[in-house]
């Protein structure tokens, strides 16, 4: 775990850049019968049963210093697959780059064996020389900013049935153009620590009416809500409750 935050902690290096790769599964779906589009007071309808198409597996590499990313959708995942976005990783996103840190999970197919099943041993030996790769820890893929990304990539354009390869593809061009146009970022760093109370800097941010006054309300309206009842007030409330069921 240290060594990926050890990664994250350093500085913007455009000779050396950051990136993170993280791959899924995805299902081509198509709609069982045409949906009933929405009109005014009405939402969209879809029908429950739908026509799979096969799966594909979408693969998300990002810089998350430059705010840049790079999604492909491919038909397997095999390790040639994997050998490939390397390939394309290096000599079209980053020709220039001296080497390119790596981080990514365990997955089986995320070795430098790969690029040597792909390639020729010397195409193999000069990528992989440009190439450190730092692993997530088992259990820890969370880590990987590039999860990050494929969150927000599923919520903002695979909530829907998309049927055919390409069409995939060209959703995924849409969406990364649109995300590297916006520039989002992700640091990997904590904000810096508010000031203490004896610093110059320091103001009280919270007033009496404000998060304490709430939590309170808070605190007051749950134990009324779920207190709970003494030994035998139950027993007794029902005695004297002609109307409370037993």
């Amino acid at each position: 775990m240290e060594d990926v935050l050890d990664v994250y902690a350093r500085p913007l290096d455009p000779a050396v850049p950051v990136v993170c790769m993280d791959e899924k599964p995805y299902q081509l779906l198509a709609h069982a019968r045409d949906p009933i589009p929405a009109s005014p007071g009405h939402d969209l309808k879809e029908d429950s049963e739908y026509v799979r198409h096969g799966t594909c597996s979408i693969f998300v590499w990002t810089e998350p210093l430059q705010g840049r990313r790079h999604v492909d959708a491919r038909p397997q995942r095999t390790r040639i697959d994997w050998a490939q976005e390397v390939d394309r990783l290096l000599t079209s996103d980053y020709p220039d780059a001296a080497k390119v840190i790596l981080v990514m999970d365990n997955l089986n197919t995320h070795t430098l064996g790969s690029l040597y099943e792909a390639f020729p041993p010397a195409k193999a030996r000069a990528l992989a020389e440009r190439l450190e790769i730092h692993h997530t820890p088992k259990h820890g893929s969370w880590l990987n900013v590039a999860e990050i990304e494929l969150s927000r990539l599923t919520r903002q354009c695979l909530d829907r049935r998309i049927s055919d390869l390409d069409l995939l593809n060209h959703e995924l061009a849409a969406w990364q153009h649109e995300a590297n146009t916006d520039q989002r970022k992700s640091t990997g760093t904590s904000p810096p620590p508010m000031p203490g109370p004896n610093s110059d800097t320091y103001t009280h941010r919270l007033r009496p009416d404000g998060l304490l006054a709430y939590c309170a309300r808070s605190t007051s309206a749950r134990g009324r809500k779920h207190r709970l009842a003494a030994p035998g007030r139950l027993h007794r409330q029902a005695r004297t409750d002609p109307g409370r069921r037993r």
